[in-house]
């Protein structure tokens, strides 16, 4: 059970990924795969992580869908309760002018996410791989 707002959910996940990619631009992206299920609705949701800013923050984010039960609100409000559930922080949901639904983590998530030794490698790597440091050489 995972509460948000006052609102209970009963979660269980069901399997959970990761991999590294390239974005089109060359950007180095970690992609987290999850399987979960939320009161009853099976859903494949997919948090995509990079690096933004002058201070190369790792920010996840992932979009509610709208052919889902309940539509995007539903979807978001299920997504931020596994994410919840598996990294024990509420995520933040922002509602677009275009009507889209964008969950989105932090450093703290990503933390979270990398207690499970089926995402922790991938993590680790993506982390290495896009740190300053390591882009610089600098140790």
């Amino acid at each position: 059970m995972v509460e948000i707002e006052n609102r209970e959910f009963v979660v269980k996940v069901v399997g959970r990924d990761a991999e590294l990619e390239e974005s089109q631009r060359g950007k180095k992206l970690l992609r987290l795969r999850i399987t979960a299920e939320v009161d009853g609705v099976r859903s494949d949701y997919t948090i995509t992580f990079s690096r933004y800013g002058r201070n190369n923050a790792a920010l996840g984010f992932a979009y509610a869908r709208a052919d889902v039960p309940g539509g995007r609100e539903e979807d978001a409000e299920r997504l931020a309760a596994v994410i919840k559930a598996l990294t024990g922080v509420k995520p933040r949901i922002r509602h677009m002018k275009d009507g889209r639904i964008v969950v989105e983590c932090g450093r703290e998530h990503l933390e979270g996410f990398a207690s499970y030794a089926e995402l922790a490698e991938a993590i680790e790597r993506w982390l290495e791989e896009t740190s300053r440091r390591h882009n610089t050489g600098v140790y």
